[in-house]
């Protein structure tokens, strides 16, 4: 063995650019999966997003909250991850309109909203 299989190195790079690349819904999921994403005391869909720059998960969990009755279940200011839960009807509509906000009105690059 030697040195490097010893050494665990992480590289994050961002490139210059505004974009969602991740909006997806969860709409039914296990019980299981809750508590693996640390969501205790949630219950509904879960919708995840992607953004960047990172800065861009704080406006989209401040319109997202402000859209529809959802709940922030995780948001990272330094990745750009933001994970919110609800019903179905209220994820979906939190995301559709955290897209108009960022992709409309922002000018982010916008990618299509998935759902499983």
């Amino acid at each position: 063995m030697n040195e490097f299989d010893e050494k665990q190195r992480i590289i994050q790079e961002f490139v210059p650019g505004k974009q969602v690349t991740l909006a997806h819904v969860i709409a039914s999921p296990v019980e299981q999966l809750y508590t693996k994403l640390g969501l205790i005391d949630a219950r509904g869909a879960i919708g995840i997003f992607t953004i960047t720059p990172s800065e861009g998960a704080m406006i989209a969990a401040d319109v997202a909250t402000k859209a529809a009755d959802v709940s922030i279940g995780f948001v990272d200011r330094f990745n750009g991850s933001l994970v919110i839960t609800g019903d179905v009807a209220a994820v979906e509509a939190a995301l559709h309109e955290v897209m108009s906000v960022l992709c409309d009105k922002m000018g982010f690059t916008p990618t299509t909203i998935t759902r499983s």
